[in-house]
């Protein structure tokens, strides 16, 4: 039985990580085919000398990094709320979010954005997807620390209050840095989601406001293009990496 689950998770793995494996090693490839014509670099320097994907990256990483600083400051704020005073009705809705398909969300926002603009002189931009992801990344972030929470004690800000501590020292003597693995695994997560998303940034995003997996996208519909794979073999190697430390993290 046991040789029979390791074969089944070995299989599960290779289903999973497989086409990753390939891809990688053809964004190597010299060739524009799925046929190896030699080791080459020439897919990743010409991610260099495309100013299309440049400046793609350079708004997914500035709309990646506004809206994880702005969502982990919310999201830990709200768990700690939560978990100093049980809000089921919050804590519900939280979850419905996890499980609203993301072209719901995204027309949604849309929809909500352009009720706001006839009286306020803003459009869409850089602005409005850095909202939507905040939107979307405070759930990630609040569910990751509220588990953090549920491991805590409480009876530790209990005698800093007891002791003669305000609620705020004791939430940032005692608190705050056991939370700080778990508020650190929040962020990484964020980042990554941010990063990654397409269906609503699609759909909020202004003509100035590209970002990396628009633009891939955009390349995959017009035909195979290998530098398709080394950009998706950097975003694969350097999430990878994230999740590794993310976990990491989320278990100190």
């Amino acid at each position: 039985m046991k040789r029979f689950l390791s074969l089944y998770a070995a299989l599960a793995f290779a289903f999973l990580h497989v086409p990753l494996l390939v891809l990688i090693a053809f964004s190597f490839n010299g060739g524009k085919f799925t046929v190896w014509e030699g080791f080459s670099l020439r897919w990743y320097q010409s991610i260099l000398h495309d100013p299309q994907l440049v400046e793609a990256t350079g708004n997914s990483i500035f709309i990646a990094l506004a809206s994880t600083v702005l969502s982990t400051s919310i999201g830990a704020f709200t768990a700690y709320g939560m978990w100093k005073r049980r809000a089921p009705v919050l804590q519900g809705s939280l979850y419905l979010s996890l499980v609203t398909p993301e072209i719901v969300t995204g027309i949604s926002l849309l929809a909500f954005f352009q009720y706001i603009f006839r009286w306020l002189p803003f459009r869409l931009g850089l602005m409005t997807v850095v909202l939507a992801h905040v939107a979307f990344s405070v759930v990630y972030v609040t569910v990751v620390i509220s588990a953090r929470l549920t491991t805590m004690d409480r009876s530790l800000e209990e005698a800093a209050l007891d002791l003669g501590a305000s609620e705020w020292t004791a939430f940032r003597r005692i608190t705050l840095p056991l939370l700080a693995p778990g508020i650190a695994a929040a962020a990484l997560l964020a980042l990554i989601v941010s990063f990654d998303d397409y269906v609503i940034t699609s759909l909020v995003a202004g003509v100035d406001s590209e970002t990396l997996p628009m633009v891939v996208y955009a390349m995959a519909r017009r035909g195979a293009n290998p530098v398709i794979n080394a950009v998706s073999a950097l975003i694969v190697v350097l999430f990878g990496v994230l999740i590794v430390i993310s976990e990491r993290v989320r278990e100190a």
